[in-house]
C-alpha cells in the first residue's frame, strides 16, 4: 500500500476529537470521507496532512510522509490578494521558484489553468474573482504541484453541479496520472460513490466503516447515521444513488 494511516488520533485538550484510525490506500486511489457535520472529518483530513498535533504515524511507500508530498485544500478560505490569477498558480511552485520564473513554469500553469477552463481569468485578481472561481483556482494551483498525497476538504462545496463534476473528475484524472492518492470529504454522497474508489465513514469522531462505496453506504447504515429515511437506487454505470425521502 502507498499511503500506510496508523493509529491516527487527535485530542484538544482532554477531549479526543478522532480516536486512533488506521486504514491503507493504493496508488490511484481517490478515498472519499463522509459523515455527518461534526463528525470529524476535518481533523483527519487535516491529522494525516500533518497540520493538527497527532498521535499515530502516516507512511508514504514506508517512509515517514513528509510536507513537501502534501497538497492540501481547506474547507474554509477567502483570498484578499491582488496577486493575479496566474501569479498565485505560479506561487504553487515557489520550491522550485528561482530568481526568475522560467518560460516552462509559466507554461505549465497556463496549462492547467486550460485544463480546468480558467484561462480567461488568468489576469484577473484573485480578490475579484467569486467564491467558487477561488476554489476552483485554488484547486489548479495544488494540482500543478503534482503531490502525491492531495487532500482536499469539501472541495465543491462553493460549486455549481457542472463545476462539481468537473473537479472531481480532475481529481479521479490526478490519482491515476501521478499514481498519488486523493484523500477528500465530500458531504454529497451520491458523488462520492460515483467518483470515489474507497469511503472512509467517520461517526463520532470514530472512523467505523472502510471499503467500496457501496458496502460502506448501505441503506440501513446511512438511515441511522443521517437520520432520515433513504432509498439507494442504481446510476446507467452502477454507481449507488442516494434518495433521501
Amino acid at each position: 500500500m502507498s499511503l500506510d494511516v496508523e493509529g491516527l488520533s487527535v485530542r484538544r485538550g482532554r477531549r479526543e476529537v478522532l480516536a486512533p484510525a488506521s486504514f491503507a490506500l493504493p496508488p490511484g486511489c481517490v478515498a472519499g470521507v463522509v459523515g455527518p457535520n461534526g463528525a470529524g472529518k476535518s481533523s483527519l483530513l487535516a491529522a494525516v496532512a500533518g497540520l493538527l498535533p497527532a498521535e499515530g504515524r502516516v507512511h508514504w511507500q514506508g517512509r515517514p510522509l513528509v510536507p513537501q508530498q502534501v497538497g492540501f485544500l481547506p474547507q474554509c478560505f477567502a483570498v484578499k490578494s491582488r496577486l493575479t490569477v496566474l501569479e498565485c498558480l505560479l506561487l504553487g511552485l515557489r520550491e522550485s521558484l528561482g530568481w526568475r520564473v522560467q518560460p516552462a513554469q509559466v507554461a505549465a500553469a497556463e496549462r492547467m489553468l486550460a485544463r480546468l477552463g480558467l484561462s480567461q481569468l488568468s489576469d484577473r485578481p484573485m480578490e475579484a474573482l467569486s467564491g467558487g472561481q477561488q476554489q476552483l483556482v485554488l484547486l489548479a494551483q495544488r494540482l500543478l504541484r503534482r503531490p502525491v498525497l492531495l487532500i482536499l476538504d469539501e472541495p465543491t462545496s462553493a460549486l455549481d453541479l457542472h463545476h462539481q463534476v468537473q473537479v472531481l473528475r480532475h481529481v479521479r484524472a490526478h490519482a491515476e496520472e501521478t499514481g498519488g492518492v486523493v484523500l477528500t470529504a465530500l458531504h454529497d454522497l451520491t458523488m462520492a460513490a460515483r467518483f470515489c474508489d474507497r469511503l472512509l465513514l467517520i461517526e463520532a469522531g470514530t472512523l467505523t466503516a472502510e471499503g467500496p462505496p457501496a458496502e460502506v453506504l448501505d441503506e440501513p447504515r446511512v438511515t441511522r447515521i443521517w437520520r432520515i429515511d433513504i432509498e439507494i437506487l442504481a446510476s446507467r454505470e452502477g454507481h449507488p444513488v442516494i434518495v433521501p425521502h
